[in-house]
């Protein structure tokens, strides 16, 4: 899914034909389904939440929206909540007036108040804390906001926008466990849209590819193995990944056409019989592939592991096997695997602390003896691991999930 470049006006059908609708690019069932719904959602003022995936599009399906809408001349504001500190994000999204605070030399509309008559787009909507849920769910019964630093009985404004919420993160669980108020829950999610992960509709990606081809790197070829790779790779960046691979790829095209062994994900690390290597401890081979594409440089721990084991989309399994191919080429050290996991070192304690809080701590000691000799600890019992390399002894419970 990708824009193609302009707005049409032919909506999607039911044959299996690549479509453009509306300057999106899509030939899977389960998306023209999905852009089918969402046109008819364009049509009143509900409210939509989308959810999927890091880079599987939320932000293309709600353009969509609100280009397909009879507001598709007024604004539309987009807002990733979770790039913007707690503390500036009231700010953001409701404004403040001159004083209010310091460094607030003049009064400022805030997103809202720009996207009145249009579409306010909440990115990560997930990642909001309780009180700005609170001011959130406010707005959403009265229409009514306060800019920070302002007399709400002196200066109330009534904004008027469709409000598109989007995350990648589970609510209905958060909600369970208090972490999202399920009264906001409830007011966003009038209509729920889920977009599908690349890997689940890969009648997508030659389309795309294509058309990424075309606007990004008219000039690069590629052989039939290398676009066979590209379909039945797992792609756990999505549509933002494929992206950055036809970019990369164009950086390196030549007169000749490109073949596999180019591709990101098949780097230098991985050869020498390596592969084999890991596809016997990676039982499913989810983790080799999530360690090529990071060790590569595209994303870091936390937004292809860490954001995938919090969705459910990675086992714990799967996570233990990713940290066990990481320990394999760092010699058995946490704090070597850093630079491979694209983590500064000041990520080092919480790295460690997430895989302890979850047990998916793997003894390092095999990894160091496989390596290079060091002397063997004392203790001879199995240790978990990760709390560092000195760490205290501690036995390992095995558990499944």
């Amino acid at each position: 899914m990708g824009f193609s470049g302009g707005v049409e006006t032919v909506h999607a059908g039911l044959t299996g034909q690549t479509v453009t609708t509306a300057g999106v690019i899509c030939r899977s069932a389960a998306m023209r389904d999905i852009f089918e719904m969402a046109r008819r959602a364009s049509a009143s003022r509900s409210k939509v939440l989308i959810t999927g995936e890091t880079g599987v599009g939320k932000e293309v399906v709600a353009r969509y929206i609100h280009d397909s809408s009879p507001d598709a001349k007024r604004p539309f504001v987009a807002l990733n909540c979770a790039g913007v500190p707690d503390t500036l994000l009231e700010s953001e999204l409701f404004g403040h007036v001159k004083g209010s605070f310091t460094g607030a030399y003049r009064d400022k509309p805030g997103k809202l108040r720009q996207a009145h008559g249009g579409t306010i787009f909440l990115d990560e909507v997930g990642e909001m804390t309780p009180r700005m849920q609170g001011l959130l769910l406010r707005f959403l019964d009265t229409g009514e906001m306060q800019r920070v630093g302002e007399d709400e009985y002196h200066a109330g404004i009534t904004v008027s926008a469709r409000v598109i919420a989007a995350t990648n993160r589970d609510l209905p669980r958060l909600a369970l466990q208090g972490l999202f108020r399920e009264d906001l829950l409830f007011r966003i999610r009038v209509v729920h849209l889920h977009v599908p992960p690349l890997r689940e509709r890969r009648e997508d990606i030659r389309p795309l590819l294509h058309h990424f081809i075309e606007h990004l790197a008219p000039a690069l070829r590629l052989t039939k193995a290398a676009w066979e790779a590209i379909e039945s790779y797992r792609w756990p960046g999505n549509v933002r990944e494929l992206q950055n691979v036809i970019e990369q790829l164009a950086l390196v095209a030549s007169d000749r056409a490109v073949d596999v062994d180019v591709l990101p994900w098949m780097n230098t690390a991985l050869a020498g019989g390596r592969i084999g290597r890991e596809r016997r401890r990676d039982r499913d081979g989810v983790a080799s592939e999530l360690l090529a594409q990071i060790a590569a440089g595209h994303g870091t721990f936390w937004d292809q592991v860490y954001d995938a084991f919090v969705t459910h989309d990675l086992t714990r399994h799967n996570l233990r096997d990713f940290i066990a191919l990481a320990l394999e080429r760092s010699g058995g050290s946490y704090r070597d695997m850093l630079p491979l996991l694209q983590l500064p070192d000041s990520d080092y304690k919480r790295l460690l602390k997430f895989l302890s809080r979850h047990d998916c701590a793997v003894d390092f000691r095999r990894f160091r003896f496989s390596t290079a000799p060091r002397r063997r600890p004392a203790s001879s019992q199995s240790l978990t691991g990760p709390l560092n390399d000195t760490a205290k002894p501690r036995l390992i419970r095995p558990s499944s999930r």
